[in-house]
């Protein structure tokens, strides 16, 4: 059986989170393969809401196998901290499987992020100062520990403290006050203790279950434009976040792969620092940002909101590969009386449709838009395209279009009964 691919095709925050949610009701198993617990994905099921970091969407469906994939970088004390937290609500989760592969995220992590983040000044990235930088880091410079090391405490505690005793020597330079090793150790070890049942060669069960014939979903964090290479960099995150990231991420052949769904917004947000064309300081931006709560999952922090890029989002749609796109947050529109869209970037007075690979060029574009009308009518309880509006499907009919995709899921609110298929 054929894997398929879910990303997002902006800046992240697009909603996967709820896709992957409505999408694993039709699948064996999902695998989270990039990025660690400085992404949040939102999910609501009723009622109730749940917010995930480390642990894949597909947890809330008990027959689905939960991998979180080689290519993380794993908090070991966030994540048992979530998976205790999934359990008091009621949640099983004996189908979580670690890859023995996957870098782990110890507090000096986290303090040589915050550091570096403090001393960057007007050149600061924005990060969560979750630790997910400095850890990829170490697994570029082969100094990393890896999930394997959780089944073998006598070798993670000689290797835990000796990097944490380099980071320390580190701290001292700047005058930061250093990590009590001891102490941290003790923490460490009851969460190794913890997870070791949990971790296994998750290369060998995702390759033994597509040859079982079982449908598997790839579950992406993050977006296209915060991916290392194809983001907007330097700001980016520290791992591939395209849907070419899930073929190393999880350790799957690229013919296994048959449909990428990309997942995009409405209207288009960005959480951080860094370039956005479309961003409005109006009260249009306003309105996008309290009506769609656009206020990061992980981090509190409020978003910046403009209208649909179209010229970002047809770039992500080309490197990802999106044969199945969704749209998520059409309500948010509702309100509006025309709704701004982004074809094309002018930049030193030329035109452009083509996503530049320089940040400051992309600072200097100045969005080109096409006004299309709005819909003016509450569409949270439409449950079928027909059901739409005419503004509204000639609004997603262009969009789609502009990113050259085709539609496949609609979305008109949180739950999900309030996503439909096309």
């Amino acid at each position: 059986m054929p894997v398929d691919i879910l990303v997002g095709t902006q800046w992240g925050d697009e909603g996967k989170g709820k896709l992957i949610d409505v999408l694993t009701r039709d699948v064996d198993m999902v695998i989270r393969f990039q990025g660690g617990n400085n992404a949040g994905h939102t999910v609501e099921i009723g009622d109730e809401h749940y917010v995930l970091h480390l642990i894949p969407s597909g947890i809330f469906r008990p027959n689905v196998v939960n991998v979180i994939g080689n290519g993380l970088v794993v908090d070991v004390l966030g994540l048992v901290e979530e998976m205790k937290g999934i359990a008091a609500k009621g949640f099983p989760v004996d189908n979580i499987r670690l890859s023995n592969r996957a870098q782990l995220i110890f507090e000096y992590h986290k303090r040589a992020d915050a550091l570096k983040e403090s001393s960057a000044g007007t050149k600061k990235i924005g990060t969560t100062k979750r630790g997910i930088g400095p850890a990829y880091a170490d697994k570029m410079n082969r100094t990393g520990i890896r999930g394997i090391d959780l089944t073998r405490p006598e070798r993670l505690e000689e290797q835990f403290r000796a990097e944490a005793a380099k980071y320390n020597k580190q701290f001292a330079e700047h005058g930061i006050a250093p990590l009590d090793i001891d102490a941290e150790w003790e923490r460490v070890r009851e969460a190794a203790d913890y997870l070791k049942d949990y971790v296994c060669d998750t290369v060998y069960l995702i390759n033994d279950a597509i040859k079982s014939g079982r449908k598997i979903l790839c579950e992406g964090a993050q977006a296209a434009l915060l991916d290392i290479d194809h983001g907007t960099y330097p700001f980016v995150t520290s791992s591939n976040t395209v849907s070419g990231g899930a073929c190393t991420g999880a350790g799957i052949a690229p013919q296994k792969i048959r449909d990428v769904w990309g997942v995009i917004k409405a209207y288009t947000t960005r959480v951080g620092e860094g370039p956005f064309p479309t961003e409005l300081f109006d009260q249009d931006g306003e309105t996008l940002r309290q009506v769609g709560h656009e206020f990061g999952a992980t981090t509190g922090r409020p978003r910046r909101c403009g209208w649909f890029d179209a010229v970002a989002g047809r770039y992500a749609c080309m490197v990802d590969g999106v044969n199945k796109l969704a749209v998520t947050k059409l309500d948010v529109l509702d309100s509006f009386d025309k709704i701004g869209v982004c074809v094309a970037y002018e930049i030193d007075g030329k035109v452009t449709k083509e996503f530049p690979a320089s940040v400051e060029e992309l600072a200097a574009a100045r969005p080109v838009l096409e006004w299309l009308p709005g819909w003016k009518q509450d569409i949270s309880g439409v449950s079928s395209y027909d059901e739409l509006p005419e503004n509204a499907k000639k609004y997603l009919e262009r969009i789609t279009e502009l990113v050259d995709s085709e539609l496949a899921i609609v979305s008109v609110g949180p739950r999900r009964d309030q996503t439909f298929e096309i």
